[in-house]
């Protein structure tokens, strides 16, 4: 949403308001610092230990206390994330018009990716103006009968906020030099595999499949691999026990946005079940390997530089050391956007704006 609201502030006419959980606040703040951003409302809804439904209730409470104090004329929630779902039905509850930027992904699952496949029909169910990334993405919500007349393509704002970023830590800056310090323990003779995983339904066996898998690649001796390791203990757990102590692999805590970045366009392989990365990984023409049966984000297969592979540890490992020995794709077309994101989506709220007066 960083490119959005900076696209907002820029723009006369509007008055853009953030309002923050306090989810992960140490990678909020270091997010927030590297946009230039600032939050207004600090909901403060976490607790250590808490479930899905304690989020949900603390994110319905306490944007239903936001929109009471400033009585905004329109809520912009993003993605698929349980705060957007909660926040779009307190707005609803509020009749307050909602805004769905990356409206439309469908996995035709509910079990896959878990909760989210919910989380973005009900935000999509409620929302008055529905911001699609893609032209796949507008006509799962045409078949559900949403009028046309409230769905815009804009390409999806990760690509703005990507290629903003490549820009700020591009060689020859002294971020990309500072980055290159930070990890200047990386082989930079060897490949490096990229691995993200933090999946809810991998909890368990998923996460002890992959990290066999990972252990294997490492074992070849032929491969850096870095997973930045997410601090929910169903991840942190399996993973530091079963390859804590493999040569090759670097387990580091997670890193802010420019580092990962950076770390994504070092890669030679991404391995990933992420949502976003799929997104980001095309951007920078990199292969991407997604460890999940379904996904929501079609495009990148369908041209050629994205693979389904789950978490089958021998199909993993196959695919991964086929993906180091084939070139990358040439003059792949990004299916997922061209950075102007963000401008389509104030052109068509200005739209909304004019109508209204």
């Amino acid at each position: 949403m960083a490119p959005v609201i900076k696209a907002l502030q820029a723009a006369e006419g509007f008055e853009c308001r953030v309002w923050s959980t306090g989810q992960h606040r140490e990678m909020l703040d270091q997010v927030l610092d590297f946009f230039g951003l600032q939050t207004d409302i600090d909901l403060a809804v976490m607790t250590p230990g808490q479930t899905l439904n304690d989020v949900f209730a603390g994110v319905v409470a306490g944007v239903d206390r936001a929109i009471q104090a400033e009585r905004p004329d329109l809520v912009l929630v993003h993605g698929d994330t349980s705060t957007a779902s909660a926040a779009a039905l307190a707005a609803f509850h509020q009749k307050v018009p909602v805004g769905h930027v990356e409206a439309g992904l469908r996995s035709g699952r509910m079990d896959q990716p878990w909760p989210e496949e919910m989380n973005r029909r009900l935000v999509d169910l409620v929302s008055t103006h529905l911001f699609a990334p893609t032209a796949g993405a507008r006509d799962h919500l045409l078949r559900e009968g949403v009028d046309p007349s409230r769905i815009v393509v804009t390409g999806n704002t990760v690509v703005d906020a990507l290629l903003g970023a490549i820009d700020r830590i591009a060689p020859g800056t002294a971020a990309r030099e500072a980055l290159d310090a930070r990890f200047a323990d990386l082989d930079a003779e060897k490949p490096l595999v990229l691995v993200t995983g933090h999946r809810r339904e991998s909890f368990g066996d998923g996460f002890g499949d992959i990290c066999l898998a990972l252990r294997r690649l490492a074992q070849t001796g032929g491969v850096e691999i870095v997973y930045p390791v997410h601090m929910n203990p169903n991840v942190r757990g399996p993973v530091m026990d079963l390859i804590g102590a493999t040569p090759g692999v670097h387990l580091i805590d997670p890193v802010d946005y420019p580092s990962f970045v950076y770390l994504m366009s070092r890669a030679t392989v991404i391995l990933t079940d992420s949502g976003g990365v799929q997104e980001e990984a095309p951007s920078l023409g990199k292969p991407l390997l997604v460890m999940r049966n379904v996904t929501e984000r079609p495009e990148a297969i369908s041209a050629g530089v994205a693979e389904l592979v789950g978490t089958d540890p021998d199909r993993i490992v196959t695919q991964v050391l086929a993906a180091l020995k084939r070139a990358a794709p040439a003059d792949v077309r990004n299916p997922y956007g061209d950075g102007l994101a963000s401008a389509r989506i104030v052109k068509e709220l200005r739209n909304v704006a004019d109508g209204l007066r």
